[in-house]
């Protein structure tokens, strides 16, 4: 990783690799089943009891003993009795099958007349009986662990006994916004922006397999920037900022990070948008990534840079890029990895005209997002793309 180190640009593809590197697995947790959709486990569940945990009815109707018609015993008087053949006694379903009851008679399939139950049509040994252990037997392994938890999953985990699932960690992720003259509310004036960070870098991180547990607000200043970046230091694993990548006045963060005595592992990325996106490894040991301003050149920041550290953070991997056909041709770049957003159109992918640094309205129309060399492509040339964490 020569080009990444010493705080060099780096190529993108490498930029992706030395992220991941950058990163160790973090000890996996337990959370409660109610917080566990999401989460991809880190232990197998095993059945703790069998599933069912008893012979249960499947149907409502009535436990019969031998062949009919029965004598129908109410439940009071069959409660200390042993049943006899020829015998039925209620049930609903899911109730406990009474021991040695040989089927179930559903409640359509049986009239009583005179204390009598008498069958439309006789079940046949073992009908609507659901057996103890029919799903899983006790120390079965019921969900494998690598299993992204979804809300069948939680039933199945509740089923067998569990109480809580064995999960991956996900990286803790400070956010710290930075900027004079962005405007959180409404319509900012002329010379100042509107806030696209703070109401979506947290869902951002979440799908990328992070959570945001602290959020900050900083303008332009290098004294007050260093003091948020080097703030409640073992409360997060990772800091994310926005803004200040470049070399104007108002940009800081380089200036920060020198003086935390912080060594920074990647300089730069040679893509575009999002190329002054950098990352750094403070003095605490956590990881800093820092984006560009501008909102489409912080997207791809993070999806170069956060999406591999966040992986390595929760035992993962880096996902690979597919492949598709482009529907019109890209024109050549300027020396570096063009990522543009891009739609399908009859399965090939039509590139988005929306691609400036601050533009989000082709991003938030796009299938993927299309990774292309400088020379650009023809028109059904086949390209590497990424696909979009909410896709």
């Amino acid at each position: 990783m020569s080009a990444a180190s010493g705080g060099q640009r780096a190529g993108w593809a490498e930029a992706r690799e030395a992220a991941f590197a950058a990163g160790s697995p973090l000890p996996s947790v337990s959370v409660p089943l109610s917080a566990a959709v999401g989460r991809v486990l880190a232990e197998p569940v095993i059945a703790l009891c069998d599933v069912p945990h008893y012979a249960s009815s499947a149907m409502d109707g009535w436990a019969v003993w031998g062949s009919g018609p029965w004598v129908l015993r109410a439940a009071a008087e069959a409660r200390d009795a042993a049943p006899g053949a020829n015998e039925a006694r209620a049930i609903v379903t899911g109730g406990l099958i009474p021991e040695a009851a040989d089927a179930v008679l559903r409640s359509e399939s049986g009239e009583v007349v005179g204390g009598e139950l008498r069958a439309s049509i006789e079940p046949f040994a073992g009908q609507h009986i659901r057996p103890a252990g029919e799903e899983f037997r006790r120390g079965d392994v019921a969900i494998e662990p690598g299993v992204r938890v979804n809300p069948a999953h939680i039933a199945v985990a509740a089923a067998c006994g569990a109480d809580e699932l064995v999960v991956r960690s996900r990286g803790r992720v400070a956010l710290v916004l930075t900027g004079d003259e962005v405007v959180t509310h409404g319509i900012p004036g002329p010379g100042a922006v509107r806030d696209s960070f703070g109401p979506q870098l947290p869902a951002f991180v979440g799908l990328l397999s992070g959570e945001v547990v602290r959020q900050a607000r900083v303008g332009d200043n290098l004294e007050v920037l260093a003091s948020a970046l080097s703030a409640e230091p073992t409360a997060s694993d990772v800091v994310i900022t926005t803004g200040g990548t470049g070399s104007s006045s108002a940009d800081h963060l380089r200036a920060a990070l020198s003086r935390l005595g912080a060594s920074i592992l990647i300089g730069g990325v040679e893509m575009r948008p999002g190329g002054p996106s950098l990352l750094a490894r403070l003095d605490d040991g956590r990881l800093l990534i820092g984006l560009p301003g501008n909102p489409l050149a912080a997207m791809m920041g993070l999806l170069t840079l956060a999406e591999p550290v966040l992986a390595a953070l929760s035992g993962g991997r880096v996902v690979e890029p597919s492949r598709i056909r482009l529907a019109q041709a890209v024109p050549p770049g300027r020396g570096e990895t063009r990522l543009i957003p891009f739609r399908v159109d009859g399965g090939h992918a039509r590139p988005s005209a929306f691609i400036g640094s601050a533009m989000l309205r082709g991003l938030a129309d796009a299938s993927g997002v299309l990774v292309c060399a400088s020379a650009g492509a023809e028109a059904g040339a086949e390209l590497e793309y990424l696909r979009l964490p909410w896709s």
